[in-house]
């Protein structure tokens, strides 16, 4: 008797807590509705986000590796859960009323965290950390910031294409992000600016990294090097463009060429990923052999 008392115990928070965790949920879903749905548009009408229909995917793929252990965490909620979720509820009023999308999506990332604490605790909380935080890579970035990034990173690339151009013996002149060519004058586009590749490729080193890699230090890294493998693809790209439109003419560097090769470029940019957490696992290795 006394084990199928302790069996029940087990069994009825969890249930209560599922009850109520359902019941959250649906009013999640009646709140956020209008906000995912804006999100979801987003990212299938926009190349730069497309990516983020993935994210919550491979999120539930966490949480559900993790199920096992997840069922063996003690469940300790806090009522400090209920100020996190009153908080994203007036996150999402101020981003409503202000028409300010990042806030207003942002804020259900709080509430979702909020929840975890109020019905499960903070031991919980920190084993749906991950998860949680990858959810932030599905969030489009506000235009005020995504501007600031990209225009450096136009800058960057075709400054990057310019001088490799000049080193292949073709003659071009740059002003600012426009590549004068003597029979073209070759813009670098937003799209040429690397931000696309960029929050495509963060979004799958961190999963990658997450998947394959125990080591923290070389997760980050892995991460952290995405900016200049993103950059450098994409000056590549611009310099196939350039070479094809100074030998052949503007008309061979578009249409098929200009989807394939961003298509190239980002399977390149995977490779030189690859790559790069080959080195980190060499270099790591070879230090503990060394303080061995």
């Amino acid at each position: 008797m006394s084990t199928v008392a302790q069996i029940t115990e087990r069994v009825e928070p969890r249930r209560s807590w599922l009850l109520a965790g359902l019941l959250l949920a649906g009013l999640v879903a009646a709140l956020y509705v209008p906000v995912i749905q804006q999100m979801v548009l987003q990212w299938w009408q926009d190349p730069n986000y497309g990516h983020g229909i993935l994210v919550p995917f491979f999120a539930g793929y966490v949480v559900w590796r993790q199920r096992r252990d997840l069922q063996c965490i003690e469940l300790a909620p806090s009522n400090f859960g209920l100020l996190v979720m009153l908080a994203a509820v007036t996150m999402l009023i101020v981003g409503s009323l202000g028409a300010e999308l990042f806030v207003s999506r942002f804020s259900l990332l709080v509430l979702l965290t909020g929840m975890v604490l109020f019905l499960a605790g903070w031991k919980m909380l920190r084993a749906l950390a991950f998860p949680l935080g990858y959810l932030v890579l599905m969030i489009p970035l506000p235009v005020i910031i995504y501007n600031q990034v990209t225009f450096p990173l136009q800058f960057l690339a075709s400054k990057l294409a310019a001088n490799s151009l000049q080193i292949l013996g073709v003659p071009v002149l740059r002003e600012g992000n426009v590549l004068l060519l003597p029979n073209y004058a070759l813009e670098v586009v937003d799209a040429c600016s690397g931000i696309r590749s960029l929050m495509s490729l963060i979004a799958l080193a961190v999963a990658y990294g997450y998947l394959v890699e125990r080591r923290t230090w070389i997760r980050i890294t892995l991460a952290a090097l995405m900016l200049p493998i993103a950059v450098a693809s994409n000056a590549a790209r611009v310099v196939g463009t350039g070479l094809l439109t100074y030998f052949f003419g503007p008309q061979s560097a578009e249409g098929f060429f200009h989807l394939f090769s961003g298509w190239l470029i980002f399977v390149a940019a995977v490779m030189l990923m690859l790559l790069a957490h080959w080195v980190l696992r060499r270099m790591s290795n070879f230090r503990r052999n060394e303080n061995a």
